[in-house]
C-alpha cells in the first residue's frame, strides 16, 4: 500500500496512526485469531531496494523518523503527519509571508500551491477531503485573481466539472467527495 506521512487503522472509538518524516509504502494485514477476533499489522517499507533500472538503488545507509500515535483519528493522524513532515520554522515577523490559499474547514486539506507548469502565472491549487465523507469548502487566496477553474492533472480545465462558486471577496467555495483529489486553477489578475 502506497501512502504519504501517515497510515491510520481504526475501529468506532479508537484508532493508531503510524506517521513517517518522508513517502513510504505501508504494509497492512489483517488475520484472524483463533477463538474468533482479528488481529490488524501495520509495518512501513522502508527501503524497496529495486534491482532495475538502478541495481544500487537504496543502498548503503538510510535516517529516517517514525512515530507511533494511539487514540488517533484521522484528523490527528492526518495533522501529526504534516507536523512530523514539515515542522514549524520560527522566522523573522519583518520576513513573514502571509499564507497564499486557506481554507475554512478541517475536512479539506491543501496539499500544494504552485504556479502552473505553462508559466502563465496563474496558481494551482491541490487539495484533497481528507476525513472521509462529503464536504464544501471555500478557499481564500492571498492573492488577486480574476477566477478559478477546476483543472485535470495537466491542469487543463475540465469542462464536466462542478462548478466553482466565487465570491466578491475573491473566495471561492467549491464541494468535495470522500477523499477526492481536486485542482483549481486561479487565474493572476
Amino acid at each position: 500500500m502506497y501512502g504519504h506521512r501517515w497510515v491510520h487503522v481504526g475501529e468506532p472509538g479508537y484508532g493508531v496512526a503510524v506517521l513517517n518524516d518522508a513517502t513510504y509504502g505501508h504494509d497492512v494485514s489483517r488475520t484472524t485469531r483463533e477463538g474468533g477476533g482479528t488481529t490488524t499489522t501495520v509495518r512501513l517499507s522502508l527501503v524497496r531496494a529495486p534491482r532495475i533500472p538502478d541495481p544500487e538503488a537504496d543502498q548503503g545507509r538510510h535516517r529516517f523518523t517514525y512515530a507511533l500515535l494511539p487514540g488517533a483519528t484521522v484528523q490527528d493522524a492526518i495533522a501529526e503527519g504534516y507536523a512530523l513532515n514539515l515542522p514549524l520554522r520560527v522566522a523573522d515577523a519583518r520576513t513573514a509571508a502571509a499564507p497564499l490559499v486557506t481554507t475554512d474547514g478541517p475536512a479539506a486539506a491543501i496539499e500544494a500551491v504552485k504556479q502552473a507548469d505553462d508559466r502563465s502565472g496563474d496558481v494551482v491549487v491541490r487539495l484533497y477531503e481528507s476525513l472521509g465523507g462529503r464536504t464544501r469548502t471555500t478557499l481564500h487566496p492571498g492573492f488577486a485573481h480574476t477566477g478559478a477553474v477546476v483543472t485535470d492533472l495537466l491542469e487543463r480545465p475540465v469542462a464536466d466539472a462542478e462548478p466553482v462558486t466565487a465570491h466578491e471577496d475573491g473566495s471561492v467555495t467549491v464541494s468535495l467527495r470522500p477523499f477526492q483529489i481536486l485542482s483549481l486553477r486561479f487565474t493572476r489578475s
